[in-house]
């Protein structure tokens, strides 16, 4: 129960905040790009390495609350794109260099074309 608290918390928390970055990029670097996009993806993807890294360096009894509050609750409420761009980056460090290409390359085309089936549902659904 302790980590379903932790992870909803820092969801909402996280959730909050890539609104709160997505208005103020749309506000000062306008609507013509993704910008509130592209700027949690790189600053989730910064984050969750300043974590882990800290995580596994630091010799805390409570990495497990943390891990969940931070890296799946805020991280995974301000963006999905931080804990993809860790379990490739894990298969690097394993030296799993095609197992990372396939997952990198297969999530963002696989999840594509799923949004566009979904897309090409819905308009025949509501024309």
């Amino acid at each position: 129960m302790q980590s379903l608290l932790l992870i909803g918390t820092g969801g909402a928390l996280g959730a909050i905040s890539r609104h709160l970055v997505g208005r103020a990029a749309l506000k000062w670097l306008g609507p013509d790009q993704p910008w509130g996009t592209l700027a949690v993806n790189i600053a989730g993807g910064l984050m969750m390495g300043l974590l882990i890294g800290w995580l596994v360096a630091s010799d805390r009894g409570d990495h497990h609350m943390l891990r969940t509050f931070g890296a799946v609750g805020f991280l995974g409420g301000f963006t999905t794109f931080s804990a993809y761009s860790l379990d490739i980056a894990l298969m690097i460090e394993r030296k799993a260099w095609l197992n990372a290409f396939a997952y990198a390359a297969g999530s963002v085309i696989l999840a594509l074309a799923a949004l566009m089936i979904g897309m090409m549902i819905m308009r025949k659904v509501y024309p």
